[in-house]
């Protein structure tokens, strides 16, 4: 057969049970325990067998059913038991049967038999021992939980007493799915209102009941009438899940618990046990406080004491007779006088209270007036009676007094006293009652600005017959006023005793009072109750409801405004906090960025001179011993002119080449706009963006650079930032000091190359490793035919590295003593030759005329001066070979040998040498210079 099923969920505890009977009379339940959940559907399945023939009688079935309860051991036929009606359904194939039940509820847990009837008339057969189905709820359970201040951290889990292996878990709160889980613990926030369930996935029409804190919990007291000595019985109930625990206080008693069950029992019930007392229901989730109840507990008046102030009493004088006695109720006081037809007590359609029970005022020769009383206190809205008689004498001189008219009055106009009748301040609110010689004031509508002194006057029709009685009635209209006298804020609701009061002591006055205009309880003047954040409570006077206080409450959410709208750095700020609340708010100013800590506690917050770190967000709170309210935050921004701007360059290291950014940056408010500057373009901008970047930046773009940053408030200036281009060397020049260079002298090498940074100067010798000398100059003392060779000179900075190549060539100095002796002989044979010819000459000339002897040393002498400055040329290469042990060198110093970066290029310089032999002079010895072309080869 197929396995167990349920339209919902169930758990097989055991899989397959198989009951046999004898001679194959038999019935195999599929499983024999089940779980269900509550409010889903089970199938419990089963298959019977029995034998075709019994006594050689054919056996037929001839009804099948399940049971779970007998009656006079009958079967009583799940199909007509009460308790599954409309609930259970038989499904019957061949010998299999099934019991189909829906709507599983928590009492179907029960074992579940197999019966079936046939036609033997011995034979009734049930399947032993039957299947077990326990029906459960899913339930949520608290394994871990912290209450914080608004919310509660808890770890739950969702189980039953089946649980299912391999199954997802769905999570709600409040009806809204939080997550699905695999394994049954779920971690989430709670907070006070949240109700939390789960349910199987694929069977989420079946969750679990719901978890939450408890609620509100409520408190009644039995009897309703407490008499000292009576048994009274608190009870405190709040629904939760988990169930809570419930706690008692009573509010003297400074939090301290009193009692630890739901009910709270006083078996003699004492009139010191009189107070508001409330509980408090608490599960892991979370707590909650009921309001407050008060225990009123009457008790029988003690012993009245009597006073009477002054103790010395003088005729026309107050007098106050005091009767006191301490009653539950409050004691109804009676006075009496000896007078039998003295006049019933002043009464008031509305409320007032008697300061002064009577005050007779008497004038003289029987003419006066009584007040029945001269301080009266009216509450607002109320209706107030003024009460008072008068005499006169039946005759003045003869004449017989009538009176003609009488009036009430608290304001004259010319010495004439204004009919209230006719005052506006009062009209279609006062009404006189006269009746013999009482007369009574009625004023409805009580308002505050009707406290005065109301004074009664009659006229008669004698002259001197208008008679007007001082000091009058002193009339003292006030509100009711709900004070909190303690109070205790907590998480989400506050306890407060309140107090009911005026101006005017209202004694032995039942109180009703109020919250939310709907009527909580009617007490003495002091109450104690909870009140939630959005509660308002007022009271009032019973039998005049209509007259009731203003409510008490918390502060509303406050209102923050700002002046002016436009803030500028040194300007003066108010920021001006304002909520609704009874008693009146008191205020504190936060800033956000303040972790909580006061900056100011007035309703009014003023910067004199505001500051750009005075911006920022701002809130402030309004409370009263009800509790706090915070405002929504406003933002404070102060505008300010740009402070002085930073400069940075980036890459500190700048080569030419390079991509270099200038950054500008200011702190201003608003944002500034930027501009840049070379200092060499006499303030021409050169850009105007914060940032300033050269993509190929060049060793031109060197120099001085700033920024200005301004905004609608003013300008600032950086200081100034340098930009030094680094770049590898330029190509170096070479050259060769003398012109004329001479085997045995002194030359100098000159290397120079622009670069920046500063290049390092070395001169190497072509095939050799170590350098010749570092620095621009390079001097060779004394030079020799074998230092000639190629020499190159290598510039070298940070950035790169160039070189130039010389070559010098230097003849040996045989060649020079040969060419020196060539001349010397060459020049001998030109004088001889000279000579011979200048000789040859003066015989001819002295043959012609031999009477004058010329000076022939003279004219020789000039002959050959002729040719004194012709000099003899010669071509030569001259070459260098040094080396590296050759003394001649100066400024060697070792490092890494320099190499060829450049093509060779050949230059030719023009050498000049002294030929160093003497020419023939007659008059005077002169030098005469042999010319030497050399040739220098360059390496670029």
């Amino acid at each position: 057969m197929s396995p167990t099923a349920a339209s919902g969920f169930f758990f097989f505890l055991l899989s397959v049970s198989v009951v046999q009977g004898q001679n194959d009379w038999g019935v195999t339940y599929t499983s024999t325990k089940i779980c269900g959940i509550k409010g889903s559907t089970v199938d419990i399945h089963c298959s019977y067998r029995y034998p075709y023939s019994m006594n050689r009688h054919v056996i037929n079935v001839q009804k099948t059913l399940w049971f779970t309860k007998e009656n006079n051991n009958e079967s009583v036929d799940l199909e007509t038991d009460s308790d599954y009606t409309g609930r259970v359904m038989y499904q019957r194939v061949d010998k299999t049967c099934t019991l189909k039940i829906t709507d599983l509820r928590q009492r179907d847990s029960a074992v579940y038999k197999f019966r079936f009837i046939t036609n033997h008339p011995d034979v009734k057969y049930t399947g032993e021992p039957g299947v077990t189905l326990s029906v459960t709820d899913l339930q949520v359970q608290v394994i871990r939980s912290t209450v914080q201040q608004d919310s509660t951290w808890a770890e739950l889990k969702c189980q039953s007493t089946c649980p299912p292996d391999h199954t997802t878990y769905i999570w709600y709160k409040n009806g809204q799915i939080q997550g699905e889980t695999s394994s049954s613990s779920f971690d989430l926030s709670i907070s006070p209102a949240d109700r939390v369930s789960c349910a199987v996935k694929g069977h989420e029409k079946f969750p679990s009941p719901s978890v939450y804190r408890p609620n509100l919990p409520s408190v009644s007291v039995s009897p309703s009438e407490i008499v000292e000595g009576s048994s009274v019985n608190l009870t405190c109930s709040s629904d939760a899940n988990p169930a809570a625990n419930y706690t008692w206080y009573k509010n003297d008693t400074h939090l301290k618990s009193i009692h630890e069950e739901p009910q709270f029992v006083f078996t003699s019930i004492k009139s010191s046990d009189s107070g508001q007392y409330y509980c408090e229901a608490g599960n892991t989730l979370g707590k909650s406080r009921s309001e407050s109840v008060s225990i009123d507990v009457k008790y029988r008046p003690n012993l009245p004491s009597v006073s009477v102030s002054p103790s010395e009493i003088v005729e026309g004088s107050s007098v106050t007779l005091t009767c006191s006695s301490d009653a539950n109720p409050a004691a109804n006081y009676t006075w009496f006088e000896s007078r039998p037809d003295s006049m019933s007590p002043t009464a008031a359609s509305g409320f007032f209270f008697f300061l002064l029970s009577v005050s007779v005022v008497q004038g003289q020769n029987d003419w006066g007036v009584t007040y029945t009383s001269t301080q009266i206190c009216g509450i607002k809205g109320s209706t107030v009676d003024i009460h008072c008689y008068y005499t006169y004498p039946s005759k003045v001189n003869k004449q017989v007094i009538n009176v003609q008219k009488t009036l009430w009055f608290t304001k004259g106009n010319n010495n004439e006293p204004v009919d209230l009748r006719t005052d506006s301040d009062y009209i279609g609110r006062v009404t006189y009652q006269c009746v013999d010689k009482a007369c009574t004031l009625k004023i409805t509508d009580l308002r505050q600005r009707d406290s005065a002194v109301y004074k009664f006057r009659f006229i008669t029709n004698h002259p001197d017959g208008k008679y007007t009685v001082e000091p009058g009635v002193t009339l003292s209209v006030t509100d009711l006023q709900v004070q909190v006298i303690r109070s205790t804020v907590q998480q989400d609701s506050t306890w407060a005793e309140l107090k009911c009061q005026s101006t005017c002591p209202l004694h032995h006055s039942t109180y009703i009072w109020y919250k939310n205009k709907q009527i909580q309880r009617e007490t003495s003047s002091s109450f104690d109750l909870s009140i939630f954040p959005a509660d308002r409570v007022s009271c009032a006077v019973k039998r005049h409801e209509k007259f009731p206080s203003p409510s008490v409450y918390r502060p509303n959410l406050p209102s923050v405004s700002v002046s002016p709208s436009e803030i500028v750095e040194g300007s003066s700020v108010t920021l001006t906090c304002s909520s609704d609340a009874n008693p009146a708010a008191n205020y504190t100013w936060y800033k956000s960025d303040t972790h909580l800590k006061s900056i100011h506690e007035e309703p009014q917050f003023v910067f004199r001179s505001i500051k750009s770190s005075d911006s920022g967000q701002y809130y402030c709170e309004a409370g009263n011993k009800l509790g706090t309210s915070s405002s929504k935050s406003v933002s404070i921004d102060v505008k300010y002119r740009p402070n002085p701007p930073s400069v940075s360059v980036s890459p500190s290291e700048i080569v030419e080449g390079s991509s270099v950014t200038l950054t500008c940056s200011s702190d201003s408010n608003p944002a500034a706009k930027y501009t840049w500057y070379k200092s060499d373009t006499h303030l021409k901008s050169i850009h105007e963006e914060p940032q300033f970047v050269f993509r190929s930046i060049k060793s031109s773009d060197s120099g001085q650079y700033y920024c200005e940053a301004g905004n609608k408030l003013g300008k600032s200036r950086s200081e100034s930032v340098s930009i030094d281009v680094k770049y590898r060397p330029n190509l170096p020049s070479v050259s060769v000091s003398p012109s004329e260079i001479v085997e045995g002298s002194s030359v100098t090498l000159t290397c120079s190359s622009d670069a920046n940074p500063a290049a390092n100067y070395t001169w190497y010798k072509e095939n050799e490793e170590s350098p010749k000398a570092s620095g621009q100059i390079f001097t060779i003392t004394d030079i020799r035919a074998e230092h000639s060779g190629n020499y190159y000179c290598e510039v070298q900075n940070s950035v790169g590295r160039h070189n130039n190549t010389l070559h010098l060539t230097v003849a040996r100095a045989w060649k020079l003593t040969t060419a020196a002796v060539t001349a010397a002989v060459l020049l001998i044979i030109m004088l001889i030759f000279v000579f011979l010819l200048i000789r040859k000459k003066r015989s001819s000339t002295g043959s012609s005329e031999p009477e004058e002897k010329p000076d022939n040393r003279e004219q020789f002498v000039s002959d050959q001066e002729q040719p004194e400055d012709q000099e003899n040329l010669q071509y030569s290469t001259v070459h260098f070979i040094n080396k590296p042990t050759d003394p001649v060198y100066s400024n060697i110093r070792g490092t890494q040998p320099g190499h060829m970066e450049e093509p060779e290029l050949t230059e030719y310089s023009y050498v000049r040498f002294n030929s160093g032999r003497a020419a023939l002079r007659f008059k005077s010895q002169k030098t005469e210079a042999d010319a030497l072309y050399s040739t220098v080869n360059k390496t670029k």
